[in-house]
């Protein structure tokens, strides 16, 4: 049987990745490959390669596949890195930097969300993954060092321990709340110390944890 969603997929990637600013062929390589549709809850499968995020429970959501288009593309993640990522979620980000033959680390801090994924992740054979269900915002310091750090929620500021566990050369990229809104930034680790690049404007759900929001910034 074929794959019905094969020609939702290509349609995805040439109107929200390749028209944007989306142009590494391993980033395109790998959307055209990973099967979106079997990270989003059932009754949510039709809207999978929509232009928008979607809810997939715990007050979570899959990303909007333009936003993990270029979270992947400026981390510049090559074969055999060693990549960390803090919000496993639906798995769907974790299956792409699979893709891109990285080692890949990811933690959840909703432990339900974290079975959920690595479930999926498995049934797909996205098998070589490491997983851990805790508190995101202090990475995962045995491991460490690492070439990339993905965080996939929103910080009001860039927790000390995931610089510390930047590997010099590395790349963390994060979301940083800024004016009311949120602001995707690149950030190197050099010999010296750090640089810091402004990307554009995103929204991501709130990074929850010790480094983060001490609570959730959308329950008053």
């Amino acid at each position: 049987m074929g794959d019905p969603f094969r020609i939702d997929r290509e349609r995805m990637v040439e109107h929200q990745l390749k028209k944007r600013s989306i142009h590494d062929p391993r980033v395109l390589q790998a959307f055209r490959r990973v099967p979106r549709h079997e990270f989003v809850p059932e009754n949510l499968r039709q809207q999978a390669y929509a232009d928008g995020p979607l809810p997939i429970g715990e007050g979570q959501t899959i990303s909007q596949p333009y936003m993990v288009a270029i979270m992947t593309q400026v981390a510049e993640i090559t074969p055999g890195n060693r990549i960390l990522e803090i919000g496993t979620g639906s798995g769907y980000q974790t299956a792409i930097l699979l893709e891109m033959a990285a080692e890949v680390y990811t933690i959840e801090r909703v432990p339900q969300l974290s079975e959920q994924a690595l479930e999926t992740l498995r049934r797909l054979n996205y098998t070589e993954v490491h997983t851990r269900a805790a508190n995101g915002t202090l990475g995962w310091e045995e491991e460490a060092p690492f070439d990339a750090i993905l965080v996939t929620a929103g910080a009001p500021q860039i927790p000390r321990p995931l610089l510390d566990q930047l590997a010099i050369g590395g790349r963390l990229v994060i979301p940083l709340d800024e004016d009311y809104s949120q602001v995707l930034y690149i950030v190197r680790r050099t010999e010296e110390g750090f640089e810091k690049e402004r990307g554009e404007r995103c929204t991501f759900v709130p990074l929850i944890g010790e480094h983060g929001w001490k609570k959730d910034p959308r329950i008053h």
